[in-house]
C-alpha cells in the first residue's frame, strides 16, 4: 500500500532502524524472518560481488546459505542517509562493514529503495556496492 505523503519523524526512525535490523537478522541467522526487511518481490543486487541480482526473498535466503561460512560474521551499518520520494518511497544509502571469519573487514555502499507497506517499511530494492579504492578512485 503506498500512500502519498511527507516522511515524518516516525517513518525516517523506523527506515533507519529497517536498514539497521538488516545486520541482525542475518548474523543471527534468522533466514525465515526476511519478510521483515524486504518486500516479496525485492530485487537484491550483488552483482559487483559477483553474485548476480536476487530476485525474491527465497532467492536472497538460499544464496546466504550457500554461502555458509563465506558470510560476514557481522554486518554492521552506519551513516544512515535518507531522501524521500513523497510517493510512499523513499531512497536510503548507507555504509556497511563487514567482519569475516578470517579477521579481514571489508566495506560496501548499500544503495536501497524502500517502501511502505501495510505491514511497515520494507526494503524493494537493494545494490550492494563494495569499496575496494580510496576516494573512489579519486586522484588529483
Amino acid at each position: 500500500m503506498l500512500r502519498a505523503m511527507t516522511l515524518s519523524p516516525d517513518d525516517r526512525s523506523a527506515i533507519a532502524e529497517l536498514i539497521s535490523l538488516h545486520g541482525h537478522v542475518f548474523d543471527d541467522g534468522d533466514l525465515d524472518r526476511l519478510d521483515v526487511l524486504f518486500t516479496p518481490s525485492v530485487v537484491y543486487d550483488v552483482s559487483e560481488l559477483g553474485g548476480g541480482a536476487l530476485h525474491g526473498i527465497e532467492a536472497i535466503r538460499t544464496a546466504a546459505l550457500a554461502l555458509g561460512e563465506h558470510n560476514p560474521l557481522g554486518h554492521h551499518v552506519t551513516n544512515i542517509v535518507i531522501t524521500e520520494h513523497g510517493d510512499g518511497t523513499a531512497r536510503v544509502r548507507s555504509k556497511g562493514i563487514g567482519v569475516n571469519t578470517d579477521g579481514t573487514v571489508g566495506t560496501v555502499t548499500y544503495e536501497d529503495g524502500v517502501v511502505a507497506t501495510e505491514a511497515g517499511w520494507r526494503i524493494d530494492h537493494r545494490r550492494v556496492v563494495p569499496r575496494r579504492v580510496p576516494l573512489n578512485g579519486r586522484r588529483a
